[in-house]
């Protein structure tokens, strides 16, 4: 069974072709960012009316380029929640409406289940069970995956997502959208012992976690070594290292303590967040520590992306799930409801 996934949870429209026995075959991605780059952050009304404008012609040219028509599909997934209400909406219902004039089955699917499934498109596969960390703009969760379906949530921030701390750092930092990204290149060139950020929430029991402190401790550091709110471009480099430092540091040591806690030698890592490569780093370094085994998507595979939809949407279509006729987005959606 070919397979068409539509993701649509944001700011950006996927696309992409997964059949079972066979793989990916195609995807395509169309992004946002310089859309929303001009107002310092995502626009909900203006996504949803670029997926509007979007997702048909990436659909058609899919199959195009892929030498497939609508016959060739067999059932179709799309993005349910969670993420912005009217983006989602958008993927809903245009594959809901495929799937029903195509006269094939249609599937919701999870978004963060589509990332944490996303590193078993690649060639070393985890076997179950295993820890994942997802980390994105939206999310920061650890949880336990026993199979497809089978999750149990570990921990979670309690206040801000690891990349929604990113980018609010990163805006206090004066630079462009998306944040995160910027960031991190600014950070190369940043002094890693000038500023000691703290480590939030590491000394008390628990994986939850927290990143709002961090951003109050960069700015802090920025009021106190500025001059008259002046500050040049090495004192903002020093403290996107300390407060990147400070990120991958937590995560690492949550992340040691679940494989710890739980038993576990196999660690996944997916989400927007998981690119960056000092967090790839630092995790690499913490595993290979403990033993144990890492996996992360491709790089192309970590932000949001139709392919991960396809291929989640496959398992659950083969194991005879199907979704009614009516859509139902959800922008709240916990993993555990699943």
């Amino acid at each position: 069974m070919i397979v068409l996934g539509i993701e649509s949870s944001c700011d950006e429209t996927g696309v992409a072709l997964y059949e079972n026995g066979r793989g990916l075959l195609s995807h395509s991605l169309y992004s946002q960012a310089e859309m929303h780059a001009q107002y310092g952050g995502v626009v909900p009304e203006l996504a949803s009316r670029d997926h509007i404008k979007r997702a048909i012609p990436l659909i058609d040219k899919l199959l195009k380029d892929s030498d497939l028509t609508a016959e060739d599909i067999g059932g179709v997934a799309y993005t349910a929640g969670p993420g912005l209400m009217g983006a989602l909406m958008v993927g809903a219902s245009i594959g809901r409406s495929l799937a029903y004039a195509w006269g094939v089955p249609a599937v919701a699917v999870h978004h963060m289940e589509g990332h944490l499934l996303a590193p078993l498109l690649e060639e070393r596969v985890p076997e179950f069970p295993f820890i994942a960390l997802l980390v994105s703009g939206g999310h920061t969760l650890l949880i336990r995956v026993d199979g497809v379906g089978e999750y149990i949530e570990l921990g979670e921030s309690i206040d801000d997502a690891a990349g929604e701390a990113f980018d609010k750092t990163a805006k206090l930092l004066g630079l462009g959208y998306p944040g995160g990204p910027a960031l991190s290149a600014l950070a190369e060139s940043g002094n890693p012992a000038r500023f000691k950020f703290p480590r939030p929430m590491v000394d008390r029991p628990g994986l939850d976690f927290s990143f709002s402190g961090l951003k109050t401790a960069a700015r802090n550091a920025l009021q106190k070594n500025s001059i008259d709110g002046e500050f040049d471009k090495e004192l903002a480099a020093d403290i996107a290292r300390a407060f990147e430092d400070a990120v991958a540091d937590t995560l690492s040591l949550k992340c040691r303590r679940a494989l710890r806690e739980t038993g576990l030698r196999r660690l996944v890592v997916a989400g927007g967040v998981s690119a960056n490569s000092r967090i790839r780093s630092t995790l690499t370094e913490m595993v290979a520590k403990e033993q144990g085994e890492l996996f992360f998507p491709r790089l192309e595979f970590c932000t949001d992306n139709g392919a991960m939809i396809a291929f989640a949407g496959a398992l659950r279509l083969a194991a005879g799930e199907e979704s009614p006729l009516s859509i139902q987005p959800k922008a709240r959606w916990s993993l555990a409801d699943l």
